[in-house]
């Protein structure tokens, strides 16, 4: 057996392949861009061929940039952008339209029509989920209403639908394995968390045959074999698991009342309930964590829309940065007697508010406003909208306390300027690892485990390691009354929207 394990890494933007040695080591990485197509405004769309040969493209890439060949790897783990749907024709594999992307807004109306219906409760307590067009279920229902012939064809058998997951292993085996995980169907609005199966009731509202629908394995499993015709040799896929449920599998977060969040463009926190099907009556999300020898663990997942995205606008929209990392020092320069809100509701706001007709504000500026403050705004919104998070987490879930302990990832971890201020306007420790690759880390831990030549779950989580614990130091006054200024911008945003 080989002594490596290969991560693919789907993203939004790009595909990411990384080899990890047997010590969890990275060996080789590759990565690759695809295009964003935006045929309306609200519409986003990506190429499923494309993504593809960049799948195909960064395997190779990261394992020549390891130096071994295709028979030194045990198992092939995949980790993806949630939500993104793909049809494709079961005889000839070829997709049916373009991936409609997980940021898609295009089915708002029918989400409405459904709500009006009074169906969001149905979909809640079976799925989880809020109806909102953020998940698979309606875009797959728009795919099949205006994609001609597509609901016969569907219904014969002809049409397979998946997450990128599940396209990705059907090209991988040659068509021989038609599969997900758990975590990716529990996102879908079609898929019982409880009963952990395709729900009819489900299916019947959306109008989605059960013939098209995959089977749905636990996180590590078999998933089928690659073609030895594309990488040199045949490699078994023994892990799946959707990207924020992948980072947490990462995060070593095995233990109820433990909590990640990742921040990327967006950000996306889950606090483990372990075997407790939480309810959220604070608009967060109920959801499958991971599965693992038939058993479900769920987690209580909050998503806000924008993180660093709030970074890229300040440099590409106002161009006062020229790079990312330039924020914290810029922040650290603000004046601290201004305080200046920046609600980033670019795209609408996220948990626990979930207005999509919200807008972005600024609030608090004066003459002496400048590049600095404006810095500082962007970052500590973040912070602000992790706070907000975090106590609709403590109100759902009876055993989550003041004691959290949050461990993070993404790329604007690595501003120990932004940690601190998310650690002080928590009130609470923040923990950075030593490894940040944790999304492609836990799907490696996955098909590495299954592989027989990765460490036990509990071996893993020992072996998690603190590249530095931040401690909140700010006094109770000054974050109380931060905490005050952001409460009312935000609700000024809200009520303006």
């Amino acid at each position: 057996m080989g002594e490596y394990i290969l991560a693919i890494d789907q993203g939004t933007t790009s595909s990411r392949a990384i080899v990890f040695d047997r010590k969890q080591k990275v060996a080789g990485v590759g990565q690759k861009e695809f295009r964003q197509h935006f045929p309306k405004s609200g519409w986003v769309e990506h190429d499923p061929e494309e993504i593809w040969q960049t799948v195909l493209v960064t395997v190779k890439e990261a394992i020549g940039n390891a130096g071994i060949s295709a028979s030194e790897i045990a198992a092939i783990g995949i980790t993806n952008q949630r939500e993104t749907v793909v049809v494709w024709e079961r005889e000839t594999g070829k997709p049916i339209h373009n991936a409609i992307v997980w940021q898609d807004r295009r089915t708002a109306p029918f989400c409405e029509k459904l709500k009006k219906q009074g169906l969001e409760k149905t979909f809640a307590k079976k799925t989880g989920l809020l109806l909102d067009p953020y998940f698979s279920g309606t875009k797959l229902n728009w795919l099949l209403s205006n994609v001609k012939g597509a609901p016969a064809r569907a219904a014969k058998g002809e049409l397979c639908f998946g997450t990128i997951d599940t396209f990705l292993i059907w090209r991988l085996t040659g068509g021989k394995s038609f599969a997900t995980d758990a975590t990716n169907a529990s996102r879908t609005l079609l898929y019982n968390i409880s009963d952990n199966a395709w729900d009819d009731e489900l299916l019947d509202i959306l109008r989605v045959p059960r013939a098209m629908l995959p089977e749905v394995k636990d996180c590590a499993a078999d998933f089928g074999v690659t073609d030895a015709s594309l990488f040199g040799a045949a490699i078994p896929i023994l892990g799946v698991a959707g990207d924020q449920q992948a980072a947490t599998i990462g995060q070593a977060c095995f233990t109820p009342g433990m909590l990640k969040s990742t921040y990327g463009t967006g950000c996306f926190a889950l606090l483990n309930t372990g075997k407790d099907i939480v309810r959220s009556k604070n608009r967060l999300l109920t959801t499958i964590a991971y599965r693992l020898n038939g058993e479900t663990t769920y987690a209580l997942e909050g998503s806000i829309f924008v993180a660093g995205a709030a970074v890229q606008w300040l440099r590409d929209g106002l161009k006062v940065i020229k790079a990312a990392p330039d924020t914290g020092t810029l922040a650290e320069s603000a004046d601290p007697s201004q305080d200046v809100y920046l609600v980033p509701a670019f795209t609408g706001l996220g948990a626990p508010h979930w207005d999509p007709d919200a807008r972005g504000a600024i609030f608090g500026m004066t003459r002496n406003t400048g590049p600095a403050e404006f810095a500082r705004a962007a970052l500590e919104a973040v912070c602000y909208q992790t706070r907000d998070l975090l106590e609709a987490m403590h109100k759902d879930w009876r055993n989550g306390g003041k004691d959290t302990v949050l461990r993070v990832d993404g790329g604007m971890v690595a501003s120990d300027w932004t940690m601190q201020r998310l650690s002080d306007l928590l009130d609470a420790p923040v923990d950075r690892p030593v490894i940040l690759e944790t999304t492609a880390l836990g799907v490696a831990w996955l098909a590495g485990s299954r592989a027989g030549i990765w460490p036990s779950q509990e071996e893993f989580a020992r072996s998690w390691a603190r590249d530095r614990r931040f401690e909140p130091k700010m006094d109770e006054a000054t974050r109380k009354g931060k905490l005050k200024g952001w409460r009312s911008a935000v609700k000024r945003t809200l009520i303006a929207a």
